[in-house]
């Protein structure tokens, strides 16, 4: 599986690298909203140390940075904003339908090939009422968000302004003030890149996981998505990230420009198993009913019947496949009330390369 980036017709002016702040706020609040899969980001327990009122805020937005990324937080015109402030002032000028078209296919966590058109989106319309079903049909908290984003999208959009200045002032200030220097330092050296080689060649490089395919400028992304991005006549904007790994996004849906946010330095895993807790965690991925259970697991926490109505199975079928997991140490389970919500251990997962390399030479 993989996205691949057609990058043929891509003249020197349509390649555009640099930061962007909201982007990295994006990022940020991704880690603080899903830290299990980001053990490495010692900065987080700082960060979510703010106001209590803040985080919960914070969780009522989550599923605008959970793993289908927002096209709201990627830049959408080049050249690129100056900084948080003007990108939030863009925000801030949206009009209604603007901010539905850019947030409702966020909310839902699918294309906007799969979400009605934001001329459509209002209430007591059938296509919003249903859209609002297929939300909540995902989890409860998309489908709140839904119900007050077809509501009254510019209350909505105006709260958002407010939770994203407030996390702005509790903690991401000062990480971008030391997380500026070196993103733009990096764009600097892409841009150099780009003025002499060929853009499929500095992606190659550049992206984690890519790697050239040819015929033509095209680069092929290893990633759990099956796409074929032709990108001219937009721009393509390039937007490292020291916050965003492991993740690489690849943002087309807007027809402004193309952005790929991706990490600019990656941690390594480390640890090991015995030869026994290794086969067990192999083998227990090895089943493609599993695999498919594992790519909803990374997501926001989430309860058998949850994932139940996702995948179209019976809740016994599933809890079968959570307890092979789950006895392999690839799921953690916790209860939250009444509820029990499971979520992937993606730092297990993330050490498997290098415990199979570590057993195989002890």
């Amino acid at each position: 599986m993989s996205i691949v980036l057609d990058l043929g017709g891509l003249g020197p002016a349509d390649l555009v690298a640099g930061p962007c702040a909201l982007s990295e706020l994006m990022a940020s609040l991704h880690v603080l909203a899903e830290p299990e899969h980001h053990p490495e980001a010692a900065w987080a327990a700082r960060a979510g140390a703010a106001d209590p009122d803040l985080g919960e805020e914070l969780l009522f937005f989550a599923p605008l940075w959970a793993r289908f990324r927002c096209r709201l937080f990627f830049p959408r015109a080049v050249p690129l904003a100056a900084g948080l402030d003007e990108e939030l002032a863009a925000v801030a000028a949206l009009r209604a339908e603007e901010f539905l078209e850019l947030v409702a296919p966020g909310v839902l966590g699918t294309t906007s090939l799969s979400v009605p058109p934001a001329r459509e989106l209002r209430p007591g319309n059938a296509a919003a009422e249903e859209y609002v079903r297929r939300c909540l049909r995902r989890s409860y908290a998309r489908g709140e968000l839904a119900r007050q984003l077809v509501a009254s999208p510019l209350e909505l959009r105006d709260r958002l302004l407010a939770v994203l200045l407030a996390a702005d002032t509790a903690f991401f200030a000062e990480d971008w003030r030391a997380l500026r220097p070196v993103l733009e330092e990096h764009a600097r050296e892409v841009r150099r890149q780009l003025a002499t080689r060929s853009p499929a060649d500095v992606l190659a490089e550049l992206l984690p996981t890519a790697d050239r395919v040819g015929p033509g400028e095209r680069v092929r992304l290893d990633k759990l998505q099956i796409d074929e991005v032709k990108v001219a006549p937009r721009p393509l904007v390039l937007v490292p990230s020291a916050r965003v790994w492991p993740h690489l996004t690849v943002k087309n849906e807007h027809p402004s420009c193309v952005a790929v946010q991706y990490p600019v330095a990656a941690a390594a895993p480390g640890g090991q198993l015995t030869v026994r807790d290794l086969q067990d965690r192999l083998m227990a991925l090895t089943s493609p009913a599993r695999m498919e259970l594992c790519r909803h697991l990374l997501g926001e926490p989430i309860t058998t019947s949850e994932l139940a109505a996702r995948l179209g199975s019976s809740e016994p079928q599933v809890s079968r496949a959570l307890r092979t997991l789950r006895e392999a140490g690839l799921v953690r389970s916790a209860r939250e009330g009444k509820l029990v919500r499971h979520r992937l251990a993606t730092d297990v997962i993330r050490r498997l390369g290098h415990d199979v390399l570590a057993t195989v030479a002890r």
